[in-house]
């Protein structure tokens, strides 16, 4: 709430004479009656009348108070944004091999990646974005869309197992993963197009090379953004014994030539991520290179909103004229 007319709350001072004047001076020039001994009415009780004697000079003020609210006139705003967005298209392509479950990351490479990209695509709800995951085949997990809720749900769902489950070949088939989230982007009308590729081993699957995949990329405009995710050297990977689980130390092969001639070719970067911290500021940093653009006209009416301390002003005249004439009317 806002007040158009401030100056106004300055009447409010008035306020401090009145109430010393009725404390020092107003007893003054009361009735009084001589008494030759009040030692019989100094333990008696007040009865309620007596206790609500200075209710009317309350009223009074609070109605005083409750005017001069009215004349700083009161408003409140009904604002709302007309806004012209230019968004950015986006696909994630994922890779969800078996190696993803290595634990150089914590609390694994795959859960990583996941969280990350749900703080990626919570920053960015005037996008659409879509999610493509492969290992040794490609598929499209959420096409492009602004329904965030639904992608982040799809995108928890990702699991490692689907490989292991025989739902698609294991390996790492990084042109065609990256080839499909190129042939989600095609029809797109956004002038900016990115895809955001994220492995951590090199190509030994698919019939589409990432080089081609990153011809094709490059035609269409679209800025390929890739991140070799894992150590330098060798990873824990855990491998299901009878039992329980026995972790190996398993050699982390990352084609980072490929990775970088793809992001060359397109006009984008390449990110090594070797802990978690890399890869949050990895997303970071994409993040502030690929800003929505935004055009806001913002909209504004103002309502008079004096009514209710209207309102109330007039019902505590009303009441404390009906106390001062019924139960607390005084006899001269």
């Amino acid at each position: 709430m806002e007040f158009a007319n401030k100056e106004y709350f300055l009447l409010l001072l008035l306020l401090i004479p009145y109430v010393l004047w009725y404390l020092l001076y107003r007893k003054r020039s009361e009735p009084t009656m001589r008494m030759s001994d009040t030692y019989a009415y100094l333990n008696a009780s007040k009865s309620w009348r007596v206790r609500l004697l200075s209710l009317p000079m309350l009223l009074r003020c609070l109605a005083f108070v409750m005017i001069v609210v009215c004349l700083a006139r009161p408003q409140t705003r009904n604002s709302w944004d007309n806004k012209q967005v230019e968004g950015i298209d986006i696909m994630l392509a994922m890779d969800v091999s078996t190696s993803m479950l290595a634990e150089d990351l914590k609390p694994n490479r795959i859960e990583a990646a996941k969280d990350v990209a749900s703080e990626f695509i919570s920053g960015r709800p005037n996008d659409n974005i879509g999610l493509t995951i492969f290992a040794g085949e490609s598929f499209t997990q959420c096409p492009l869309t602004t329904d965030h809720s639904s992608l982040l749900n799809l995108l928890q769902n990702v699991r490692t197992d689907i490989a292991a489950r025989g739902l698609i070949q294991d390996g790492t088939a990084v042109g065609m993963g990256l080839a499909n989230a190129v042939s989600r982007l095609k029809g797109s009308k956004a002038k900016s197009k990115v895809v955001i590729l994220l492995t951590d081993g090199s190509n030994n699957m698919g019939d589409i090379s990432p080089l081609t995949a990153a011809q094709i990329a490059r035609s269409l405009g679209i800025r390929v953004y890739t991140i070799g995710v894992g150590t330098n050297k060798v990873a824990p990977y855990p491998m299901p014994v009878a039992g329980g689980v026995q972790y190996v130390n398993m050699p982390v092969e990352i084609d980072t030539r490929t990775l970088s001639e793809i992001s060359a070719m397109t006009e984008g970067n390449f990110y090594r991520a070797t802990n978690n911290r890399e890869l949050k500021q990895i997303y970071h940093d994409i993040d502030q290179l690929e800003k929505t653009k935004m055009n806001v006209t913002k909209f504004s009416k103002r309502y008079e909103a004096f009514q209710p301390f209207a309102i109330a002003a007039i019902v505590c005249l009303l009441l404390e004229l009906l106390l001062r004439n019924t139960v607390l009317r005084r006899l001269p």
